[in-house]
């Protein structure tokens, strides 16, 4: 197949866009592949917020990045994304990405979720810290029933981010059965 799934498609974004010694923020560490994926575009100079309100997701997150060899690199939270404005480095210091992946945690307990308020919320935190064409990318899985109506919140609130604020696009395949995942990106102008 020559179209890039989803999450190839997400870091293909954060790769073009993040660089050695940025600052960019996992908001959803889950297992922790997107942090180690981040901690190695940022390079030794660089850092990732990782945060994750599952303390098993800030434990298999920690695992994976020391396993890595960067956890100087990494500053874990276990905390919701929505508090994102109550982490120091978070305020210190410009933001180049974000990345989501909205839904439960893979192999975890199903019944926690993200939700549209939440996320919402540190979309909007993101967007006051990111710098001007600096990316936050959602991934977001909707196939579940709290997944749907994240996405609806969701989508109708990025629908009201003026186009002088931001571009946003997405990306998903659309004859897939099962509420396929998508992909949007926010680029802040």
């Amino acid at each position: 197949m020559k179209l890039a799934g989803v999450l190839p498609y997400a870091r293909s974004l954060l790769q073009s866009s993040v660089e050695p010694g940025d600052i960019v923020v996992d908001a959803t560490a889950g297992n922790g592949h997107d942090t180690l994926f981040l901690a190695n575009l940022v390079g030794e100079t660089g850092t990732v917020i990782s945060c994750d309100i599952q303390a098993e997701a800030i434990r298999a997150t920690k695992n994976r990045i020391e396993a890595a060899g960067l956890e100087s690199r990494v500053s874990l939270f276990n905390q919701g994304h929505q508090s994102l404005n109550t982490i120091s480095l978070f305020n210190k210091a410009p933001i180049k990405a974000a990345i989501f992946n909205l839904g439960y945690l893979p192999k975890g307990d199903k019944s926690i979720t993200t939700n549209g308020n939440t996320t919402i919320v540190a979309i909007e935190q993101l967007l006051e810290r990111i710098v001007p064409q600096g990316l936050i990318i959602l991934v977001i899985y909707h196939g579940h029933p709290e997944g749907k109506v994240e996405k609806d919140e969701v989508m109708s609130y990025l629908q009201t981010i003026p186009q002088e604020e931001a571009h946003i696009a997405s990306y998903g395949f659309i004859n897939q059965r099962n509420a396929p995942p998508f992909v949007v990106a926010i680029e802040k102008r």
